[in-house]
C-alpha cells in the first residue's frame, strides 16, 4: 500500500495474474490464521503454531482490557490458558536457565514484540545499526562505566528486572521529572540500550509485566546462541533482511513491498534487493490486485480459500491490522488507534477493537475490562455503512461473551441504544 518502489527484476506483463480484492482478502486472512475452525481446548501446541505463523506478535503495556499480546491468540483460537502462553514466552525459573518448552523471545522486531527464537539472531543488523552505536556512545558519554557495570550486574543476577537493578545501583536511579516521557533512570536506560544491542535480552515478564533482563548465555538455547552475533554462524545482514522478507511474505500472504517491509519495520533499497532474490527463487510472486496502483506480491504457498468464516475481535495492535494503508486497500476501513488523542477529539473510543465477520471489517468496539463489578464493558460500538446489524449483533454478543468468560469477568454490558 502507498507508493512503493518497484523492485529491478523486470517482468513480462503478460505473465502477471490479477486478483480481484476479495481473492486478495482471502488470501490475506488464511495467512494470518483467520477462517479456521477453533479447536475445543487450544494449548501449547496450538499457541506455538500462531506465534510462527504470525512469526511477531506486538507487546504494549496497556492494559485497560488486557495486555495485547494476549489478543492475538484469542482472536484466532478462542478461550485459552494465558498462562501456557507465559510459559512459551518466558520458558526459564526466576533464576535458572532456558527450559525446552520456551518458543518466544522479545525484541525490537516490529515495536518491541515476541518473536520466534530462532528468528532473534536475524535481528543482528538492527543491533549494529547505527543509530544503536550512536546511542550507546552517548551513554557511555554521559555515564562513564555505567552500561558495563549494568551489563556485569545482570551478568552475575539476572534474570532481574529494572527496579531491582536499581536497587542496586541507587546512586543510577534517579527518575528526571522536568519533562514528559518515559522519564527513565540512567540505569533503565542502559538495560534498554544493551537490550537493544543484543548484549542483553528477555528472559520474559513478572506478573506485573516488568520485563526481566538476562544474557543470551543464561536464557538462549545453544542453536540460537551459535547464530547470535558475532558467532561464527551469524547470519549477515543480506541474509538476515532476505529470511525477515520471505517470514513477511507467508504471514501476508499478499502484500505491496510497502506492507511486507512495514511487518519487521525494514527500510531501504535492502527490501528491494531482499524481494528481488525472493522473486528470482520463486518465493514470492508479482501479481496485480484491481484497484491497486502499486506492485504486490504473493506467497506461492499461500492458501487460496473460496470463501472466509468466522468472527473475532481484533487487538489495535493485531498484525493483520498493523498496516493502516492496507487495512483501507483490502477493506475499506480507516483504522486509526485513539489512546492518545484527547477524549474530546475521538471519534470511536479508547481501545477500539475492529470486528472481523467472515471476510469483513464490519464494525468497532470500544471495550474495557470492569474488573472490580466484573464486567466486561463496551462503551462503544460503531458498524460500517452497508452492515446487516441484525445479523452481525447477534455474532458480536457471542464474541463479547466469551471474551469475558476468557477474562473472568461475570457479563457483557453493552452501550445504551
Amino acid at each position: 500500500t502507498g507508493h512503493d518502489t518497484t523492485v529491478s527484476c523486470p517482468v513480462a506483463l503478460s505473465r502477471v495474474r490479477t486478483l480481484s480484492t476479495a481473492q486478495a482478502r482471502r488470501i490475506a486472512l488464511a495467512a494470518q490464521g483467520f477462517g479456521r475452525p477453533r479447536p475445543p481446548a487450544p494449548g501449547a501446541r496450538h499457541l506455538a503454531a500462531v506465534a510462527q505463523r504470525l512469526a511477531v506478535v506486538q507487546v504494549d503495556s496497556v492494559n485497560v482490557l488486557t495486555r495485547s499480546h494476549y489478543l492475538p491468540f484469542f482472536s484466532r483460537l478462542g478461550p485459552y490458558d494465558p498462562a501456557v502462553l507465559d510459559r512459551l514466552r518466558d520458558g526459564t525459573g526466576r533464576r535458572g536457565r532456558a527450559r525446552a518448552g520456551r518458543r518466544l523471545v522479545e525484541y525490537w522486531a516490529h515495536e518491541a514484540a515476541l518473536v520466534p527464537l530462532e528468528s532473534w539472531p536475524l535481528f543482528g543488523f538492527r543491533m549494529e545499526r547505527p543509530r544503536t552505536r550512536a546511542w550507546r556512545e552517548s551513554l557511555e558519554q554521559q555515564h562513564p562505566g555505567l552500561l558495563e557495570a549494568v551489563a556485569s550486574l545482570v551478568t552475575d543476577h539476572g534474570p532481574m528486572t529494572a527496579r531491582e537493578v536499581e536497587a542496586r545501583m541507587p546512586h543510577a536511579a534517579h527518575r528526571p521529572s522536568d519533562h514528559w516521557g518515559w522519564n527513565w533512570s540512567a540505569v533503565k536506560t542502559s538495560l534498554e540500550c544493551l537490550f537493544e544491542i543484543g548484549a542483553i535480552t528477555s528472559a520474559g515478564r513478572t506478573a506485573q509485566f516488568e520485563r526481566l533482563y538476562a544474557t543470551p548465555e543464561r536464557v538462549l538455547p545453544p542453536p540460537v546462541l551459535g547464530r547470535a552475533p558475532g558467532a561464527p554462524d551469524a547470519p549477515g545482514e543480506q541474509e538476515s533482511v532476505v529470511e525477515l522478507l520471505r517470514t513477511a511474505v507467508r504471514a501476508h500472504g499478499i502484500g505491496s513491498q510497502r506492507c511486507l517491509a512495514d511487518y519487521f519495520r525494514i527500510r531501504g533499497p535492502r527490501v528491494d534487493r531482499a524481494l528481488a532474490v525472493l522473486e528470482e527463487r520463486g518465493e514470492v510472486e508479482r501479481v496485480r490486485v484491481q484497484g491497486w496502483d502499486r506492485p504486490v506480491f504473493l506467497d506461492p504457498q499461500a492458501r487460496r480459500p473460496r470463501r472466509v468464516e468466522g468472527a473475532a475481535l481484533l487487538s489495535p495492535f493485531d498484525s493483520l491490522v498493523w498496516q493502516r494503508e492496507r487495512v483501507e486497500a483490502l477493506w475499506d476501513f480507516r483504522y486509526r488507534l485513539e489512546i492518545y488523542v484527547p477524549a474530546d477529539r475521538r471519534v470511536h473510543g479508547y481501545y477500539v477493537l475492529p470486528f472481523l465477520l467472515d471476510e469483513l471489517l464490519v464494525g468497532r468496539v470500544d471495550l474495557k475490562a470492569d474488573r472490580a463489578r466484573g464486567a466486561l464493558v463496551a462503551r462503544a460500538v460503531h458498524w460500517e455503512p452497508g452492515t446487516d446489524v441484525a445479523a452481525a449483533a447477534p455474532r458480536l454478543m457471542t464474541e463479547l461473551e466469551s471474551m469475558a468468560g476468557w477474562l473472568g469477568l461475570e457479563r457483557v454490558e453493552l452501550p445504551p441504544g
